[in-house]
């Protein structure tokens, strides 16, 4: 009984809420204007629309030569150097292959590698064994966005084809 007179209030207070009110009038008659710079404050000393000089707004300013006073040329160049090093010492990318097919028949693994070379000669294949599966793998791409082009393909050819992320090496 209180649940139920408590939803009735609240169902009260909503439709009172939303009920048009005497005396209120909607805005559709006419425009309205209504002047708010009598209560805007005023700063003194500010810059306004009448206080700055006309100006052409497609000129461009002209800001006088600063000369350095710090010269960290040589502690960005240890960094770049640094970073440069690391970039070099690195053999291996992550990257995206073409996985087409993961089985443990050696001779079905050629054989899709014969395939997919003649169906598309410009992609590189290569078999790998990793114990106790070969795996045909195609293409090594930096972005998957690359390997989806030609994934799409591969795939009219190999419908099991799968795009895996691979370590790619730099040569």
């Amino acid at each position: 009984m209180r649940m139920f007179s408590y939803s009735m209030f609240l169902t009260y207070l909503f439709l009172t809420g939303c009920s048009s009110q005497k005396g209120v009038t909607p805005a559709t008659h006419g425009s309205y204007s209504e002047d708010l710079s009598v209560v805007r404050p005023k700063i003194e000393g500010a810059a306004s629309a009448e206080n700055m000089p006309a100006t052409d707004n497609n000129a461009r300013r002209q800001t006088a030569y600063v000369e350095p006073t710090i010269n960290v040329n040589k502690q960005v160049d240890e960094v770049l150097d640094s970073i440069n090093r690391i970039n070099l010492a690195q053999r291996y990318i992550d990257g995206f292959t073409i996985q087409i097919y993961s089985g443990g028949k050696r001779e079905e693994a050629l054989n899709i590698k014969r395939q997919i070379s003649s169906n598309m000669p410009g992609v590189d294949s290569e078999v790998q064994y990793v114990q106790p599966n070969f795996r045909v793998k195609v293409g090594k791409y930096n972005e998957r966005v690359e390997a989806q082009k030609d994934y799409m393909k591969v795939r009219q050819y190999f419908p099991n084809a799968i795009v895996i992320p691979e370590r790619i090496a730099i040569n």
